[in-house]
């Protein structure tokens, strides 16, 4: 059974609106540490925030229509996602606010997951990657933050992570069910998901505004969190809030790793509920 057989509007709305929701969700967690969250300090922001997330809904019912009429991740659907992608990211940034990282995930997630309706996680992060294998011929020759830090670096910046079959969203997912099995609640459950991430990303985006030094203290502060017991035990809950304050202090936003918890949270909303620990 293939998308272009069985597919329709509604199909794509629902997975569009999936995708929308997992921002929407990701956003409300706090303390996320150096991330926008709705505690008061961000409230205004963090409005324009939520707003401009569900800006993003129709480019990605664009997306995963286009994804489902053309059947396979080649070529030309790259392609018809840049165009969508740009034309989605300019519509959020009038909206309030950016979520560049975000749509570049969550597109290429919410196509794979159109292209083979009823996929599992492994099989759609496959196809995304198979799909960001592709270059976007009509892309602007400009160089981004991301692609800067990746050629000083070597880090592999959103591509890479993206035509690796996002290893950061399955290690996210892991995270999930592991803690969720353990008894944390739901909220606990996602932060222990983005400090898994945060914990091993070389975010590029630390890297501009941190440099190395600053990206490796920020993975170890997440790797002391988990080693703490998770943010459900006490020590795991105080960890948080200093790497949160040194973040703030700091002002470093690891927002690579939101960006991906963002795409575990879509794919786990597309799992049987049984699956999900």
């Amino acid at each position: 059974m293939t998308g272009t057989q069985y597919g329709s509007g509604r199909e794509d709305e629902v997975l569009a609106q999936a995708a929308v929701d997992a921002l929407v969700g990701q956003l409300a967690l706090a303390p996320k540490p150096g991330l926008p969250d709705p505690r008061e300090r961000t409230a205004r922001d963090h409005s324009a925030l939520r707003w401009s997330a569900r800006a993003l809904l129709p480019g990605l019912v664009a997306m995963a229509a286009t994804a489902r009429r053309t059947g396979e991740p080649g070529s030309r659907l790259r392609a018809d996602l840049g165009a969508i992608g740009r034309s989605t990211e300019h519509t959020a940034a009038r909206a309030g606010g950016g979520h560049r990282g975000a749509l570049w995930t969550l597109g290429l997630l919410v196509a794979a997951a159109a292209l083979r309706p009823g996929a599992g996680p492994a099989d759609i992060t496959t196809l995304a990657g198979q799909l960001a294998a592709h270059p976007d011929r009509r892309a602007p020759r400009r160089p981004s933050r991301g692609s800067t830090m990746s050629a000083r670096y070597g880090a592999a910046g959103a591509r890479g992570e993206a035509r690796a079959g996002f290893p950061h969203v399955r290690r996210a997912l892991t995270a999930l069910t592991t803690a969720r099995s353990q008894g944390a609640t739901e909220p606990q459950a996602c932060l222990d998901a983005l400090l898994t991430v945060m914990s091993t990303l070389q975010d590029t985006e630390l890297l501009y505004s941190a440099g190395p030094l600053g990206l490796r203290r920020v993975q170890a502060g997440a790797r002391g969190v988990l080693d703490a017991g998770g943010t459900a035990t006490e020590p795991g809950a105080a960890a948080l809030r200093a790497l949160d304050t040194d973040l703030t202090e700091r002002t470093w936003t690891p927002r690579g790793s939101g960006a991906l918890l963002a795409g575990a949270l879509f794919l786990d909303a597309l799992r049987p509920v049984g699956v999900r620990g």
